[in-house]
């Protein structure tokens, strides 16, 4: 991973954890500062949940941008920002329904992090598609892994856009990084990226430790923890990002079902697709979600 020259949080080398469609949700927090005490729990819960972690698996520096300002440190010339998309944006339909007015839509190469499904999702409770009964929840984040490369895409949204975008993917950790170009040149502006968070930071953090808030966000869905490793993609979600990747080309597809796990962090994608979730991409999704979950 390269080294940010931005005057950004770095993160401890424990940040890699062991475990590890876009609308907007109802009046979430905005990202605040972190206190110093608060930033000394975050990284002893980091700590804490990445005991089987080496240092030496972890990239050399992470950058995690923790309110609208360092979002800002990255913004271009033309006042623009690049993000990163693994999942569901890989769909370049996806996101321009996200964002109408992004711009220069491509394909690149993350180093040193894979695709892990492993946090429930409250979009898909809302939308009727997550199936708590057999635990087909989950939605898709990153985390740091040495040796793996994702195939994702990139593209530029207007800097008005960035509250809006927070608001969305309140869950993530949000990280500054440098994707390359699929012949392994380094970007020269950073993008971000949605990483995996902590049910802790988020309910300290993004909720500042109320109860009401997190029930706005998750509670109201019966969701107790966000962050599991005992839960399965939901079906329509999955179909669809694999359907995304197909479209970008054989290195994208072959990518996504070879470098995105389950929660156990050893079953992949294509693993799981010809074994217990066979018949998943065979499934249509209803009328009402076929433009935003058709690939």
């Amino acid at each position: 991973m390269i080294a940010l020259s931005l005057s950004l949080t770095s993160l401890p080398f424990s940040y890699a954890l062991s475990s590890t469609s876009c609308k907007s949700r109802a009046s979430p927090p905005r990202i605040s500062l972190i206190t110093s005490r608060r930033r000394q729990d975050r990284r002893r819960s980091i700590e804490a949940m990445s005991r089987d972690i080496r240092s030496s698996d972890l990239p050399q520096v992470m950058m995690e941008l923790e309110d609208e300002s360092d979002f800002e440190k990255l913004l271009s010339a033309d006042n623009r920002i690049s993000i990163t998309g693994f999942g569901s944006l890989l769909s370049e339909r996806s996101a321009r329904s996200t964002f109408p007015d992004l711009e220069n839509f491509r394909i690149a190469k993350l180093q040193g992090f894979r695709r892990v499904f492993a946090h429930s999702a409250p979009i898909f409770f809302e939308r009727g598609i997550a199936n708590p009964e057999t635990k087909e929840i989950s939605s898709l984040s990153v985390e740091p892994c040495e040796g793996e490369s994702l195939v994702v895409t990139v593209f530029e949204i207007k800097s008005s856009e960035i509250p809006a975008f927070i608001r969305r993917e309140l869950e993530f950790r949000f990280l500054a990084v440098v994707p390359e170009t699929l012949e392994g040149k380094p970007y020269t502006n950073s993008a971000v990226l949605c990483g995996r968070y902590s049910d802790e930071e988020f309910f300290q953090i993004r909720c500042k430790g109320n109860k009401e808030i997190y029930f706005q966000h998750y509670g109201r869905f019966n969701i107790e923890k966000i962050w599991r490793d005992d839960i399965l993609p939901c079906r329509l979600y999955l179909r669809h990002c694999v359907l995304a990747a197909k479209n970008l080309g054989d290195e994208a597809y072959n990518n996504f079902l070879d470098h995105t796990f389950l929660g156990d962090r050893k079953t992949t994608i294509r693993e799981y697709l010809s074994s217990t979730g066979s018949g998943i991409m065979e499934e249509e999704p209803p009328e009402t979600l076929k433009s935003r979950y058709g690939g």
